[in-house]
């Protein structure tokens, strides 16, 4: 059919770049932005700068995906002439999207599908995505994607700074002693995901500059641990620091074989606020 034999459906909180999500012809199922004044698409009729440039007015809550939109893009999935699909999502500890694209994966008959729960938010989760492309680019069945999955969950980790404890105190993140001793000390944390897909504390450091150092030194230790890595860094409204944190762990990591980088998903700096920085690791 002209086409590769599985699709790539992922939602839109994996922070896949824009060109890749092109280049590997994956199928987007936007999570929901919701503002007093309406809700809107995630990247699909919201930008993640539009976002941040209303934080200050306006703080929208997230909210999963509606059952007809997954079903909507699977449906298309369906016309374009699919049978089999790899559909992948952030951490189903983080979110119920990967429940809701498993009930309505469930339902379509003509679809045969695997779903990968990347047990990862933003990058982290896009670099699994990534991952699984290459391989159905490269001609891999269904069955050795799913045989590959849990190696390649096991060897990506993303690391976030945050610029204020502000927003993880507003989504019950946090509790108040610790946004209060944080806030006083100037206390930031690096946050990554543990085994089950859950938001915790690797690290901790004083200011800004320190966070940042304290999260390169973790993304480094763990890519260490590989032959070779695959390295992302996104921003979500610090493009200028994300520049310079990428500048200086290319003169680090030496065993770093592809680079990406891009915007953190509106969804996920609705949590964690404006000043946000990931870094992306994956083991080859």
């Amino acid at each position: 059919m002209g086409k590769k034999e599985i699709a790539i459906v992922i939602d839109s909180c994996t922070d896949v770049p824009p060109a890749e999500i092109e280049r590997y012809g994956m199928y987007v199922v936007p999570v929901q932005v919701n503002y007093e004044d309406g809700s809107y698409l995630d990247k699909v009729d919201i930008t993640p700068q539009e976002v941040y440039d209303r934080l200050a007015v306006e703080v929208p809550r997230t909210s999963t995906p509606t059952p007809a939109i997954a079903s909507e893009v699977l449906g298309r999935v369906v016309a374009d002439g699919y049978e089999q699909a790899v559909v992948v999502t952030i951490s189903s500890g983080l979110s119920s999207t990967h429940d809701l694209l498993r009930s309505v994966s469930s339902g379509m008959s003509r679809l045969r599908t695997l779903l990968v729960d990347t047990k990862n938010i933003g990058m982290g989760a896009g670099l699994v995505v990534l991952a699984l492309a290459r391989m159905v680019e490269a001609g891999a069945t269904l069955e050795e994607l799913e045989e590959a999955v849990d190696r390649i969950v096991a060897n990506t980790r993303v690391f976030f700074c945050v610029d204020t404890l502000d927003y993880l105190l507003r989504g019950g993140r946090i509790g108040k002693v610790t946004y209060r001793v944080g806030s006083l000390l100037d206390m930031r944390p690096v946050i990554s995901c543990n085994e089950e897909g859950v938001y915790y504390t690797v690290s901790k450091a004083k200011g800004r500059k320190l966070s940042l150092k304290r999260a390169m030194s973790c993304a480094e230790k763990f890519a260490a641990q590989f032959d070779e890595c695959v390295m992302a860094v996104v921003d979500g409204d610090a493009a200028s620091e994300a520049a310079e944190v990428r500048r200086e762990l290319k003169g680090k990591i030496a065993n770093a074989t592809t680079w990406y980088e891009g915007n953190v998903s509106p969804a996920l700096v609705v949590h964690t606020g404006p000043g946000l920085i990931g870094v992306g690791v994956q083991g080859a």
